[in-house]
């Protein structure tokens, strides 16, 4: 690989762009037009627009991403998280273009990247899974017949995609066929497919993941697990690695049953094994295939730079290093500054940053934004990521309330306050 084009914007976008830059590639990005003046534009220089300011006229167009790649004269496209990143079809079109994907084969995001199969992949391993519909449902009357014969609540999922996003808790039979359209339609903007699972909903619940890494030829890795349960509308916002006081055989089966299922799929990259565990029990939730927001905390405690990893499998074809040379070092926590009201049911809010201001050492911020910057209604209202680690737990939680303390953002009502509070 000599140049990579980013297929995504903000924060991320200029993550990857850092570790690309110091392997020697060059980079380029992309951009929709609401995004033409961006920290992302501006830091990584060269940036091809793709479309008008939505996502779907931009950063989902695959034929404009491919397109966008191969005029830069790019080799390799790094899809991110969100948007394209776990869609089949722009893997594979990506590939059919001649070009390297830094992410799973095609056929691997078909089968892992849509949470029905990825959980039939799981039951067929023998790896416990969370009760619910065996496929996923397009047709709304058929969701609503199948949620009447199960026991509230119930949980509704976007089968594709993440972030809590086309996901609706059902408390009650009042009302569900709206919930359920609600859903269909917040997952079909979002990510191009309005089809749910249903699930049992288990209320109280850690949500613990496994981050792995395979050489897509059937060895796999973990890099530990992370803990996520601090979350608003089922969209995480704050995390930490390890997860605390998990016990060590608990942690060992997730650990493992994690990797025995990239290991049966010959998983290539990075991924991310979500599992929910309550007492001595853990169930299988779904698989991100793709680099997740709070990879960062798993940096911090192994010492490893996770998107040159992914860059290192994609390039070299096998895994550059092995589970033994892996070690957990310390804790780690991530926040994650988001543009919204917290009072008014975290509704985001929009405009111009008058003043972005952010701690620096020891904290770690990786932020999409900076002053000047226009927060837009288009995308996610997450503008920055604060990362703490320490020796132990106590000393970066410290750590971490005392950089939001310092954190200024002027112009849009933020979430710091919330995340102080949840620290403390």
């Amino acid at each position: 690989m000599h140049k990579l084009l980013i297929a995504n914007r903000g924060e991320i976008a200029c993550r990857i762009a850092r570790t690309a830059r110091r392997l020697g590639l060059a980079v380029a990005g992309v951009h929709s037009s609401a995004d033409a003046s961006a920290r992302h534009v501006r830091e990584i220089g060269e940036s091809l627009r793709l479309g008008g300011p939505t996502a779907a006229e931009s950063y989902l167009d695959i034929e404009a991403v491919v397109g966008a790649a191969l005029r830069c004269g790019a080799d390799a496209v790094h899809p991110g998280y969100g948007f394209l990143s776990e869609n089949a079809a722009f893997a594979r079109a990506v590939e059919a273009a001649g070009l390297v994907f830094v992410g799973p084969r095609p056929e691997t995001l078909e089968r892992l990247g849509g949470k029905a199969i990825a959980k039939a992949e799981a039951r067929r391993l023998g790896i416990p899974v969370v009760p619910g519909s065996e496929g996923a449902l397009d047709d709304a009357a058929a969701v609503a017949a199948l949620v009447r014969t199960l026991s509230l609540p119930v949980l509704l999922k976007a089968v594709a995609g993440g972030g809590g996003r086309g996901m609706a808790v059902i408390n009650s039979l009042d009302g569900l066929e709206a919930r359920i359209d609600g859903a269909m339609r917040e997952a079909r903007t979002s990510f191009g497919n309005g089809a749910l699972i249903v699930e049992q909903y288990l209320p109280r619940v850690r949500h613990i993941e496994v981050q792995v890494a395979g050489d897509g030829q059937g060895a796999a890795i973990h890099l530990f697990e992370r803990e996520c349960s601090l979350q608003r509308r089922h969209q995480k916002l704050v995390e930490e690695a390890p997860a605390a006081a998990l016990p060590s055989a608990l942690r060992d089966a997730v650990c493992a049953d994690a990797c025995r299922l990239a290991e049966a799929v010959a998983y290539r990259g990075l991924g991310t094994v979500e599992f929910v565990v309550a007492g001595g029990e853990y169930w299988f939730l779904e698989v991100n295939p793709r680099l997740q927001v709070e990879h960062p905390v798993t940096e911090a405690v192994t010492g490893l730079d996770l998107v040159e990893l992914q860059l290192r499998i994609a390039g070299e074809g096998r895994l550059p290093l092995a589970q033994a040379d892996v070690a957990c070092r310390g804790h780690a926590f991530e926040a994650r500054l988001c543009a919204e009201d917290a009072r008014a049911g975290f509704l985001p809010s929009t405009g111009r940053i008058s003043l972005a201001r952010f701690p620096g050492a020891p904290l770690r911020v990786d932020a999409g934004v900076d002053s000047g910057d226009e927060v837009s209604a288009f995308y996610d209202s997450m503008v920055a990521k604060l990362i703490a680690h320490g020796p132990n737990r106590e000393v970066a939680r410290l750590q971490l309330i005392a950089g939001l303390q310092q954190t200024t953002l002027l112009g849009v009502v933020h979430n710091a306050g919330l995340l102080q509070e949840m620290l403390q």
